[in-house]
């Protein structure tokens, strides 16, 4: 009887423990410097706010998705690219392409980045958004 209890305790304890460990895998963006210090804005944001970012380690390589919400009425076309650095802060691969995203008035827009390489360990979510 005893050693079921024990078994019990111990697979209930396993089961506690990897499930930290899953959390501990995935974690928002941390709180020195927030989301505005992995945010480069080009120009005005014109309502278009990067509300969460949250970043996890998948086989080794860094993948990154951002919440972006636009709180104006009116639609936003937005261009973005990941600038993905390594350990030293310089720059890792030749840099992606921007991409469009049209982001309606009122609304949230998931943006999710991939880093190239498992060399990357810092990025930046560059972010231009048109004129009205």
């Amino acid at each position: 009887m005893k050693l079921r209890h024990l078994t019990i305790r111990m697979v209930l304890l396993g089961m506690t423990l990897a499930s930290g460990q899953v959390l501990a895998q995935s974690a928002p963006v941390p709180e020195t410097g927030g989301v505005t210090s992995k945010l480069l804005l080009r120009g005005d944001a014109h309502g278009v706010k990067v509300n969460e970012m949250r970043m996890v380690r998948r086989s080794d390589v860094l993948v990154i998705q951002a919440d972006l919400y636009n709180a104006e009425s009116a639609n936003r076309q937005v261009y973005y690219r990941f600038r993905w650095m390594d350990g030293s802060g310089m720059q890792v691969g030749d840099g992606e392409p921007w991409k469009p995203l049209l982001v309606m008035g009122q609304q949230s827009q998931l943006v999710k980045g991939v880093a190239p390489t498992s060399a990357v360990v810092d990025f930046r979510l560059e972010m231009n958004v048109e004129k009205p």
